[in-house]
């Protein structure tokens, strides 16, 4: 972070009346935030939790504004804040390398733990959903999925990564709608997204929605017409009967890449290229 930028914890004040008549008394309400100062000088503020973490929506506060309305909190930030996210963080970073280490009770455990902290946490949703996965154990799945689906930072390009690996899972575990109605939410987020596309078409394929399926390799393609796993994909369908003589017509130049492939035997299921 570059120096001189405003980051840390700070506090709003709001004041309101209640009771009427001689009972009337003035309060002061007060809100922890967790405040950092973006590229353009704006402020980028979420609310603290119960457990003093960072939760909830993220709201953009102009500086000049957030100057007269916010208040430095610098102790509580170090004493009690700034402890818990690094307590919060510590249990999803021991949760995903249990996972990696296929200990998957180990990470289930660390990832519970992390959202019993912060409940809306996309990393430790993500951890605790693809350990479920990973056991087969789709009906938790289920469960993660449709709070992952409902929380507004899940299709983040931070998070990229993880919401592929995750809707490559919910595929693999038979969850095809999921995975659609998954990857089409993130579609909204990332429009220009090759391998997004290709993520879709590939769903799509195994729903046996072969219209849909030809469609988003169209549109992968479009995006990159260099991109290898598009090509190996559309080669499979044109070789084996899937595609129209109007599909076949698509405007990208397929003879050279497929005079260096062999014919395929069947959809590339699982290959490295698997996203």
């Amino acid at each position: 972070m570059a120096a001189n930028r405003i980051f840390g914890v700070f506090s709003s004040r709001k004041e309101s009346i209640v009771g009427t008549g001689t009972t009337t008394r003035q309060t002061m309400q007060k809100t922890y935030w967790f405040a950092q100062e973006m590229d353009n000088g704006a402020l980028e503020v979420q609310p603290l939790n119960n457990n003093n973490v960072p939760a909830g929506p993220k709201l953009t506060v102009e500086r000049d504004t957030f100057l007269d309305n916010y208040h430095p909190e610098p102790e509580y930030y170090a004493e009690i804040v700034r402890p818990s996210m690094d307590a919060l963080e510590g249990s999803i970073s021991r949760g995903e390398k249990h996972r990696a280490n296929g200990e998957g009770y180990s990470a289930e455990y660390e990832f519970g733990h992390a959202i019993d902290v912060d409940e809306e946490n996309v990393r430790a949703n993500f951890g605790l959903g693809l350990t479920y996965l990973e056991r087969g154990e789709t009906g938790r799945a289920e469960d993660i999925f449709r709070r992952l689906v409902g929380i507004g930072s899940t299709f983040e390009p931070e998070h990229k990564h993880l919401f592929n690996d995750f809707g490559i899972n919910l595929r693999r575990n038979g969850m095809v709608d999921q995975a659609i109605e998954y990857y089409l939410k993130a579609e909204k987020i990332s429009k220009h997204d090759e391998n997004l596309c290709l993520n879709i078409a590939r769903a799509y394929y195994e729903q046996g929605d072969f219209e849909n399926c030809i469609k988003y390799i169209k549109n992968s393609l479009e995006l990159n017409p260099n991109l290898e796993e598009g090509l190996l994909f559309w080669t499979y369908l044109k070789n084996n009967g899937y595609l129209s003589e109007e599909d076949s017509t698509l405007t990208i130049d397929l003879e050279a890449f497929e005079k260096n492939q062999k014919k395929n035997e069947g959809p590339i299921a699982d290959l490295d290229i698997d996203f």
